[in-house]
């Protein structure tokens, strides 16, 4: 997943990197890590939150950043730098040190999970005003996070990160006339991981799918750990009952591509794969989710990933009901 491996082993041997010299060798990285400026493009893409400016409350992607709320919760995108620090902080805190991630020695020394990425894509966040407050920010503590981006950006910045992993050129070929986004960096504090926290980030999506005329939603969603002979039972249940049909059939690049039919369809028990599954995967078949073909270990994030294509046509109408159409009913 990391784009620079600047780990303890890539030093000299006997040698110890300063923390100011780390950051130095992060600066020349990933200056967009610190919140140092960038140069700005001549003409930035709509929908866009490439280089935020450093104060809060302007967004280069909506006028109204904020899609929803229930009691405390709130739902919004990011509109500087500072919330996107803040969701890169959340991230570090679940997966790497709640989860089994290895961070690198940048990502280390900041508590931050960053990656080239971030500086493109729009972020989701959930901030609950009744918590305490941020200690960087001194605003509403973020405790869920997702991170957009959006095929017009994607294509104007290198591609899609899903891009790693799986083949999704030709998918991209085949619907032209098609907008797609790709969905990713999710997480929640464990306090939050509730219905009310999940229908929430799920109200935002909608209402920026809503506003921005998306068609297809995708990306890499995980199970945990990297045995894919322990997880056969998950991943053979995705492979026989969710599988994507041509011609949304996306493949894992040769490389990295793990079977996942290790059962037979007929041996497998549905019950038990079900709940061997984790909510945010089994949340994106409720909603009318396929599986792409081949699996992939990640084992930076210790995790094994598999892709998920969901059509919004596809999308299973109680649903679109509950949010409304046209995303008019907002979450209160």
């Amino acid at each position: 997943m990391a784009d620079h491996n600047w780990s303890e082993k890539n030093w000299p041997t006997g040698t110890v990197p300063r923390a100011s010299a780390a950051r130095r060798v992060m600066d020349s990285v990933f200056p967009f890590a610190r919140g140092a400026s960038v140069p700005t493009p001549a003409a930035p893409l709509p929908g866009t939150p490439l280089y935020l400016p450093e104060n809060d409350g302007i967004t280069a992607s909506t006028n109204d950043p904020v899609l929803g709320a229930i009691g405390s919760l709130e739902v919004r995108l990011a509109t500087s730098r500072a919330d996107i620090h803040h969701a890169q902080r959340l991230r570090y805190q679940v997966f790497y040190q709640e989860m089994s991630a290895r961070p690198s020695l940048m990502h280390a020394l900041l508590r931050r999970d960053f990656d080239r990425y971030d500086a493109i894509c729009d972020h989701l966040l959930v901030l609950d005003h009744d918590a305490p407050p941020d200690p960087h920010t001194g605003g509403p503590a973020i405790v869920g996070t997702y991170r957009l981006l959006n095929q017009a950006v994607a294509e104007a910045h290198g591609g899609f990160y899903s891009a790693d992993e799986y083949d999704i050129g030709a998918m991209l070929t085949a619907h032209p006339d098609l907008r797609f986004l790709e969905l990713g960096r999710s997480c929640v504090l464990e306090p939050y991981r509730t219905k009310r926290t999940v229908e929430l980030l799920w109200h935002g999506i909608w209402s920026y799918v809503v506003q921005r005329r998306i068609d297809v939603l995708f990306g890499c969603a995980s199970l945990e750990g990297t045995d894919v002979e322990a997880l056969a039972l998950p991943l053979s249940f995705l492979h026989h009952f969710a599988h994507a049909e041509p011609p949304w059939r996306v493949r894992a690049v040769r490389k990295r591509y793990e079977p996942m039919d290790r059962i037979a369809k007929d041996a497998i028990d549905q019950k038990a794969a079900l709940r061997s599954l984790p909510p945010l995967i089994k949340g994106y078949l409720r909603l009318g989710g396929m599986i792409g073909e081949g699996a992939v270990v990640d084992h930076q994030f210790g995790t094994t990933d598999v892709l998920i294509l969901l059509p919004v046509e596809k999308i299973s109408k109680r649903y679109i009901s509950y949010y409304g159409e046209d995303a008019s009913r907002r979450a209160n």
